[in-house]
């Protein structure tokens, strides 16, 4: 199976992202924590794209991809905007970051999923769940 859509980078459009997370859970019969897992990851990873990477500009759209075959669920977001060093990115947890309100959503993807990879010098997401 696999879904592609195209969302503008607003953030309303988030619904359609948790739209098509509830169409899958109710398919493959998710429980409620691997849904959970997944709805957060991936609302994070787009809110992340039309945010971070597109600037909120809703002339650049978030491409979203989620392909599922033999227990593995996958989901790719690709924005347009200029990438970023994901293998520098502050650790929310410190000290010094722990009172910040912004700055977990790709820890958040890191713990909730079972792997995230980067390409495309960070516009491109690649979550994995075992499902």
């Amino acid at each position: 199976m696999e879904k592609r859509i195209n969302i503008s980078s607003k953030i309303e459009n988030l619904r359609e992202v948790e739209r098509i997370i509830d169409e899958i859970s109710g398919e493959y019969k998710l429980g409620s924590e691997v849904y959970g897992n997944i709805m957060i990851a991936a609302l994070e990873a787009v809110n992340n794209a039309i945010s971070h990477g597109n600037k909120l500009n809703p002339d650049k759209d978030v491409e979203i991809i989620i392909k599922i075959t033999e227990g593995l669920l996958k989901i790719i977001t690709r924005d347009k905007g200029k990438g970023f060093d994901y293998a520098n990115v502050p650790d929310p947890t410190a000290p010094e970051n722990i009172e910040k309100v912004n700055g977990r959503g790709i820890f958040l993807m890191k713990m909730l999923s079972d792997g995230l990879e980067f390409h495309e010098e960070g516009r491109v997401s690649e979550m994995n769940f075992n499902i």
